[in-house]
C-alpha cells in the first residue's frame, strides 16, 4: 500500500544513502524493516502489560496495605 509520511531532511538523506549501499533505488524496504522491528518490539511490551493489567485489584487491601509498609520500612533503612 501506497501512503505519505513526513520525515525529516536529514532522516531522508541517510534512508537514501543506506538505501544505495545495499543497491536498492528507494528506501521503502528499510522503511518497512523498521516498523517491523518496531511492531516486534512492542509486542513483548504489550504482553507485559496486559499480564500486570491481569492481576489489577486481586489483592486484598490488607494485604496492599501490609506490602506498601514493608516497601516504606526497606526503603527507610536502604537510605
Amino acid at each position: 500500500m501506497r501512503t505519505t509520511i513526513e520525515i525529516k531532511n536529514h532522516h531522508r538523506a541517510k534512508l537514501l544513502e543506506l538505501a544505495a549501499r545495499r543497491g536498492l533505488k528507494g528506501f521503502s524496504l528499510l522503511v518497512e524493516e523498521a516498523i517491523e522491528r518496531y511492531l516486534e518490539s512492542q509486542s513483548p511490551h504489550d504482553e507485559k502489560v496486559n499480564a500486570a493489567l491481569a492481576v489489577l485489584g486481586t489483592m486484598s487491601s490488607e494485604d496492599a496495605e501490609a506490602l506498601e509498609n514493608s516497601i516504606s520500612e526497606i526503603r527507610e533503612r536502604w537510605r
